[in-house]
Order: structure tokens, then C-alpha cells, then sequence
């Protein structure tokens, strides 16, 4: 059998399901395990993306392979403020101030705004899609890495988006991926609502 660059593609973006999937489901259980997962699972989106011009998700996910390092880090320091607290569900969560709500805010909108300009200029494909899915999962993965209960909201918009655009490009393997994004977003929010125990005030 020949193997072409399509080939390849068509595995990569198959590996990215495989290892998104215990991804999607580490996170929604607040389980370490979580972040190597996520490292592979983004540099196998990084590479998917990159072939199909989507470059804000390209970089996205190389952000992700980053930011899998901080996040691990971070979960395990917030576990540690639990001190005999917790159960085997127990989710470790950080009160969110006005504050830091709005810097995200604003910080959402300006991120978007300069993605689908730049995006414009490299002649990127789906640029608004792609530039205001990769604002907000850039912010999402932030609120995530600190245990913030509601950046399971900005999941739930930026995977219907990504799975729009996954749709648009044909990309049938990483659609399916993203919308199990956001039916696990749903089922993570009840959960992190359920088991959630404050470990600071904000």
C-alpha cells in the first residue's frame, strides 16, 4: 500500500481522537493524568491544523503542549491545600475575582479581534471562526490550569465553533472530537458544580 500525506494526516487526526478522548475524560474528573494526555493530543491537533491553514488552532494547541507543563503543576500545588478534605471525586476549585473576569473578558475580545486580522493577512482559512475559538480556548486553558469552575462555559462555545469549522473543512474525524468536547464541557460543569471544594477565596 502506498502511503500518501493524506494517509498520514488521516492517522494523525485519528490519534488526536484517541488521546482526546481519556483527555476529555481525566478533565472532566480533575485527575492529573489529564496533562500528558493533553501534550500528545496537541501536537497531533498542531499538525492537523497546520495542513489545513487553520494557523490560530495550529498554534493553539502548540500553546496547549506548553501550558500542559504549568497546569500540572498548578493542579498538584492546589491539591495539596485540600489537607485530608476530599473523597476520590472531590474537585479542587479557586473562587474567580471581578477582577480577573473582566481582564479575561476584555482580554477574549482584544484576542480576537488581532487573531482575525492576522489570520486575514496570512490568508488563514475560516479566519473568524478559527480567530475567536482560539481567543477563547487561550483564555479557557488559563481559567482551567487555575481551577475555575466556569471555564467550562468558554469550553462549551469555542468546541461548538471548532466543531462548525471541523465540519466546514471536511475535517469529519477532528469534528467528532470537538463535539465530544462540548458534551463533556456539559457533564464537567454539573460534576465541578457537585464535587467543587474552595481551596482560596479568589
Amino acid at each position: 500500500m502506498q502511503i500518501t500525506f493524506d494517509f498520514i494526516v488521516q492517522i494523525i487526526s485519528i490519534l488526536a481522537l484517541v488521546t482526546g478522548i481519556p483527555y476529555m475524560i481525566f478533565e472532566v474528573l480533575q485527575k492529573n493524568i489529564m496533562w500528558y494526555f493533553g501534550f500528545f493530543t496537541g501536537i497531533a491537533c498542531a499538525f492537523t491544523f497546520g495542513v489545513q491553514s487553520n494557523w490560530a488552532m495550529m498554534g493553539l494547541n502548540i500553546y496547549y503542549t506548553v501550558m500542559a507543563v504549568w497546569g500540572l503543576y498548578q493542579w498538584r500545588k492546589d491539591s495539596a491545600k485540600l489537607n485530608g478534605k476530599s473523597d476520590e471525586l472531590t474537585i479542587h476549585l479557586n473562587k474567580m475575582s471581578l477582577k480577573t473576569f473582566l481582564w479575561s473578558m476584555a482580554a477574549i475580545l482584544a484576542l480576537s479581534a488581532a487573531l482575525i486580522w492576522v489570520l486575514k493577512l496570512l490568508n488563514g482559512s475560516n479566519v473568524v471562526l478559527d480567530g475567536i475559538s482560539t481567543a477563547l480556548s487561550i483564555v479557557a486553558m488559563v481559567w482551567l490550569a487555575k481551577s475555575y469552575r466556569y471555564h467550562w462555559y468558554l469550553w462549551i462555545l469555542a468546541d461548538t465553533l471548532l466543531t462548525f469549522m471541523c465540519i466546514l473543512e471536511q475535517s469529519w474525524w477532528m469534528a467528532l472530537l470537538y463535539f465530544a468536547y462540548v458534551v463533556a464541557s456539559v457533564i464537567g460543569f454539573v460534576l465541578w458544580k457537585r464535587k467543587g471544594v474552595y481551596v482560596n477565596a479568589g
